[in-house]
């Protein structure tokens, strides 16, 4: 096996991400990433270029998109002999891509590949019940006139036509992510007016770094969109107040609104990773390096907070890096819920958390929340699941570029109480 070589982030870009059901309604997870591919071929300029890998996932998609990311590719303009593999671990799937290419470069199997995904919540797949769908199945297979009669109308309901729409809870709980970060809200005692700071915080960054000019090359036009129409540069912490409990709306107690959750959206991004050598060879800049990553869960069906596993990797991964929470430069911590954020945070300095559960003798400690999501994050810009991953990778490196050095620490909770996390430096 060889030695593991220096993993170079050449940058990425990313469609503006929508709210669902608007701009994207009609294009799909395979319109978006090519798309989104194509503009990413023209930007380094690619065209014709045989790469080691390119990774995509999607979360929602239908069942035709079974090879996505192979599809993409052979649209994007890159060379057809360019392999693809399609990927999910829910939120973080943009992110796992990215280590997947990391990975294959350090280990010398590939010298350069793109990572990243695309997600839609206006296009999600439909089905039809277990009960129509056997049936549908048995009329398929049947020979005879009398069989498909049988199987046609023998017990039909008009039940039966019912569609299933994609669940948006956990299957072993029954609960929406929401419904299980408002409960972890409530164990971390983090007030609404917190929340909604956080909230309007996020987007008053993102649209001041729009303004600065900082989102040119990392946002491409597309579908009559130059940035993300879920951001409001207008929002206010008393517009933010007025909004009702989107998840508790019965209890009185409930803190998570529209405002302060994550919308439902549309969009796709994608980075390129290279080795030294290869961006040498292509004069290429290096924005970034990427260090390394990590992965953890929690046991969220017996009582743990579904969205707590980035707290665990966390720690494993600056346990193994000799680094200390307080040395980054920038913290991206993606806000799927400003509650999750700030749960995150609050574990950190807790010492009993950090002593029962991480198994520390001290506390993480407090971070510098000046340096936290300094462009905005997902509360203001949106997050098309699989596509938030490549967002922050390409983010992060170009905030690194315009400093010249320093080193981000990235986190993204997931579905599943799962959570990715990785470290950039430069």
């Amino acid at each position: 096996m060889s030695t593991a070589r220096r993993v170079a982030i050449l940058g990425g870009v990313r469609i503006p991400f929508c709210k669902n059901n608007t701009a994207y309604f009609d294009v799909g997870n395979l319109g978006m990433s090519i798309k989104t591919l194509g503009a990413l071929v023209e930007k380094f300029g690619l065209q014709g270029e045989q790469l080691g890998e390119v990774a995509m996932g999607a979360v929602l998609k239908h069942s035709s998109d079974w090879n996505l990311s192979r599809e993409a590719t052979l649209s994007s303009g890159l060379s057809p002999l360019t392999p693809g593999i399609t990927m999910q671990r829910a939120c973080g799937t943009g992110l796992d891509t990215l280590i997947t290419v990391a990975n294959k470069i350090a280990l010398g199997q590939i010298e350069a590949g793109i990572g990243g995904g695309s997600d839609t919540t206006s296009d999600v797949p439909i089905a039809v019940n277990k009960k129509l769908r056997r049936r549908l199945l048995n009329l398929n297979m049947a020979k005879t006139f009398g069989q498909r009669l049988g199987a046609a109308v023998k017990g039909f309901s008009f039940r039966e036509l019912v569609p299933e729409f994609p669940g948006v809870g956990e299957p072993r709980t029954g609960k929406s992510m929401g419904a299980h970060c408002e409960a972890m809200a409530k164990e971390w005692q983090i007030p609404r007016a917190e929340q909604d700071r956080l909230a309007f915080e996020s987007h008053q960054k993102a649209a001041a770094a729009y303004e600065r000019g900082f989102f040119k090359d990392l946002v491409v036009p597309f579908r009559g969109l130059e940035r993300d129409n879920i951001l409001r540069a207008d929002t206010s912490l008393e517009k933010l107040a007025t909004l009702k409990p989107a998840f508790d709306k019965t209890s009185g107690q409930g803190t998570l609104t529209a405002g302060n959750s994550t919308n439902l959206s549309d969009g796709a991004s994608a980075a390129l990773l290279a080795s030294e050598d290869w961006a040498r060879a292509h004069g290429k800049e290096v924005l970034a390096w990427f260090v390394d990553a990590q992965v953890a869960a929690v046991d969220f069906e017996h009582g743990e907070g579904l969205l707590m596993a980035p707290t665990i990797a966390v720690a494993e991964l600056l346990r193994r890096n000799n680094l200390t929470l307080q040395d980054f430069d920038f913290y991206e911590i993606h806000e799927a819920f400003a509650a999750q954020v700030l749960c995150t945070l609050k574990a950190w300095e807790s010492e009993d958390y950090c002593r029962n559960r991480l198994g520390l003798e001290a506390p993480l400690g407090a971070i510098d929340r000046s340096k936290l999501n300094v462009v905005g994050s997902s509360l203001a810009v949106g997050h098309p699941f699989a596509a938030t991953g490549a967002r922050i990778i390409a983010t992060a490196a170009k905030l690194l570029q315009e400093r010249g050095s320093g080193r981000v620490l990235i986190s993204i909770c997931t579905a599943g109480g799962m959570g990715v996390v990785a470290i950039i430096e430069r």
